[in-house]
């Protein structure tokens, strides 16, 4: 069996916390693990192969949260846009022996009990080898309308319905015979493939010309699968639900009483911890030594980074602080949080896609101070790595080593910086930071020019095929 572990999402629904370029699935506020590191220990006892489908953006921070397990996947399918379930999982499918069992999961769920869960992915499996498709209900808890549900006839499929309102889904409760839907499956990869191609021919035919143009390109020793952008376009954009399971008269249902929980908002992640005397739910998803101040506060939901939190009289709120934007909002209402983002690309913000801290291949840069004319930026990167060889029509570049040891080629020379040197990059220069040494580089770059956007870069050679 192989786990293919969906990594998807733009990171609007938990903003600030998550955003575009490191959403939810990928951050570290789970007691000190992502969501996606949880997925990937919760499966890989019940399926060692692990396949990660994931924008090409994001590859690198799942191949980082992996190591730091001290696992690594069986491959990696890269999407330039993401085009919902449907194609990810038939690029997926194409990729591997038609007989293989995919074990479908999306990478942002919690489960709380491992022991049915393995019970219930074993039942799925002898179903997905008699060949149907299989999903995962959830017994229904109370009439929640965030979720699709599935009418069932014990493991029969009915029908799929669609997120209720709130007396619909109450109907299903009282009926008895509909669940939560997971956005779970299993199934053989050939059966997936053969469904899709009955119901879903365009959808079929686009994703199995994208994987051979990626098949003819991509060298032996690339790990990476990589779909050309113009390809992925060519896929219409659906989901596995629509395309397939709607119309298949093969699908099956395991029931699976798992504690399962989809964060798909603060206030679901406000359930899924534990509260202390007052109520209220803290995580930490900066330093942990940081302590907060509570006055006659109450049944709040605190996410904080790097500095105290102090609440008087107040309850019921839910405030989320991070180092360039702050969110409060009432209980019950952070499903709204997605107007917020709306709202802020519709003011051409930067603030829905990155952190002040963002994630490279490379290691990492933080923005320490931003003005009209100038930018000054902390460095980090990893040993080993190199940024790609590229140069700037905007801007000149300093940089200053605070610990580690640089190599620099700037222009035809090539330096070598160590802790408390710097060197100059002037505008249009072509250059590479390199860290050939055995610690992490870091590195103060102050950057000076009329334009200082990240796509002011011209990549001229790249270890990362960027």
């Amino acid at each position: 069996m192989i786990n293919v572990i969906l990594c998807g999402g733009s990171g609007t629904r938990l903003w600030p916390v998550s955003r575009k370029l490191m959403p939810k699935q990928f951050v570290q506020m789970f007691h000190g693990k992502s969501l996606f590191q949880e997925t990937a220990k919760r499966n890989h006892g019940i399926a060692p192969r692990q396949f990660i489908v994931a924008n090409a953006e994001q590859y690198f921070i799942a191949a980082d949260q992996l190591s730091g397990m001290q696992m690594r996947a069986y491959a990696y399918l890269l999407e330039p846009e993401g085009r919902n379930t449907a194609p990810a999982i038939a690029l997926a499918a194409l990729a591997v022996d038609p007989d293989d069992v995919l074990l479908v999961t999306p990478s942002d769920h919690t489960v709380g009990k491992q022991k049915e869960y393995e019970q219930a992915v074993s039942r799925a499996k002898e179903l997905a080898e008699e060949g149907f498709l299989v999903t995962f209900g959830i017994k229904p808890l109370f009439a929640e309308t965030g979720y699709g549900y599935i009418e069932s006839d014990g493991e029969k499929v009915l029908s799929f319905r669609e997120k209720p309102d709130a007396q619909t889904a109450q109907t299903y409760i009282d009926k008895g015979n509909y669940f939560w839907n997971s956005g779970m499956f299993a199934f053989k990869a050939g059966v997936f493939l053969e469904e899709l191609n009955r119901y879903a021919p365009k959808i079929f035919t686009a994703a199995r010309t994208a994987y051979e143009n990626m098949s003819q390109t991509r060298s032996p020793e690339d790990p990476y699968m990589r779909i050309d952008r113009e390809d992925m376009l060519q896929i219409p954009e659906d989901s596995i639900d629509f395309a397939v399971l709607e119309k298949s008269d093969k699908v099956r249902v395991v029931s699976a009483d798992i504690d399962w929980n989809d964060l798909g908002s603060f206030d679901s992640i406000a359930g899924a911890f534990a509260k202390d005397e007052n109520g209220t739910t803290t995580i930490k998803a900066g330093l942990d030594n940081v302590e907060n101040v509570s006055i006659e506060s109450r049944n709040n939901m605190i996410v904080q980074t790097d500095r105290i939190i102090a609440t008087v009289d107040i309850e019921d709120l839910i405030i989320v602080d991070t180092p360039d934007a702050l969110l409060l909002s009432k209980k019950g209402s952070s499903q709204k949080v997605k107007e917020v983002v709306k709202e802020l690309k519709a003011r051409e913000s930067n603030l829905p896609d990155i952190h002040l801290t963002a994630h490279r291949p490379w290691g990492t840069y933080t923005v320490l101070e931003i003005s009209q004319s100038y930018q000054i930026k902390r460095i980090v990167v990893k040993p080993g790595k190199r940024l790609s060889l590229q140069k700037h029509f905007h801007r000149n570049e300093h940089w200053i080593v605070v610990s580690g040891t640089a190599s620099v080629v700037v222009g035809k020379e090539e330096l070598i910086i160590r802790a408390n040197e710097s060197t100059y990059i002037p505008m249009g220069e072509v250059h590479r930071l390199s860290n050939p040494g055995k610690i992490d580089l870091v590195l103060i770059e102050v950057q000076v020019g009329e334009y200082l956007g990240e796509d002011d870069i011209v990549r001229i050679e790249d270890d990362f095929k960027r």
